[in-house]
């Protein structure tokens, strides 16, 4: 798809690196100038944001901030007014990730699962929500399949995904018709950095997929495009998961 985003302003939270880095890099190609947020992947932030005022000065920016921290919402949308003027398009992208046996979930599990997968989104859409409906623009939220399979030994990473589809689903009622929200979910994409899965079990996730192979952030990133640019669809959640959501 070739569809412009010359004129428009995006944030990636979590896009520094992996699929964020591929959201933001698939956007600015489009012609938006992106806010590229990270936490802890500072370097991959610099790296990016030279790459793509390298291609167009001045279409890039950063921002560090830790999600869960109260005043992140309100310090993400200061860093898109100072540095674009403007925000056409917010993207949820960033997120933990970890298996919870069920016997030894503790809080700080649920904090940090709960808070990076839904409450951020929840608090930042709610933040980004008045300067969206200033420019007609829209939310993506990057759900996951296992929103609707749980993954076993995920519960709170899976309960947590859950949510925020059906926040993607509230907020498509709550700011129609002024902001469009909708949500990809990736399947299998890319591999944790951390080595979760061993090749047995990456190999029996490839064997249930339809496809019969990996998919890649680019798919992602193509997906997200496309709810960026299509002004009739608002309340849904796009699989990108070759198929593996009907096998499983």
């Amino acid at each position: 798809m070739t569809e412009s985003l010359s004129g428009k302003a995006a944030l990636v939270t979590g896009g520094a690196r992996r699929v964020g880095a591929a959201i933001a890099r698939r956007l600015h190609a489009a012609g938006a100038s992106v806010l590229l947020h990270y936490r802890d992947s500072e370097a991959d932030a610099v790296k990016l944001e030279a790459e793509l005022n390298a291609v167009r000065p001045k279409s890039a920016a950063k921002v560090k901030a830790e999600l869960l921290a109260p005043i992140a919402p309100r310090a993400l949308m200061a860093a898109a007014r100072d540095s674009f003027g403007r925000l056409d398009l917010l993207v949820n992208n960033a997120s933990s990730f970890f298996p919870v046996e069920v016997g030894a979930i503790e809080s700080s599990h649920w904090e940090e699962l709960i808070g990076s997968n839904l409450r951020a989104p929840l608090f930042i859409c709610q933040e980004a929500a008045p300067e969206l409906a200033k420019t007609k623009g829209s939310i993506v939220n990057i759900v996951d399949i296992h929103a609707e399979r749980p993954l076993k030994g995920y519960s709170v990473y899976s309960i947590a995904k859950s949510g925020l589809a059906a926040l993607t689903r509230s907020l498509a009622l709550e700011l129609a018709p002024g902001v469009r929200v909708n949500g990809v979910a990736p399947g299998a994409i890319a591999w944790p950095d951390d080595g979760q899965f061993d090749p047995a079990e990456r190999a029996r996730i490839l064997a249930t997929t339809p496809l019969g192979r990996m998919g890649s952030p680019a798919d992602i990133a193509q997906a997200v495009h496309f709810l960026a640019c299509a002004p009739y669809v608002t309340g849904q959640i796009l699989a990108v998961d070759g198929g593996r959501s009907i096998h499983l």
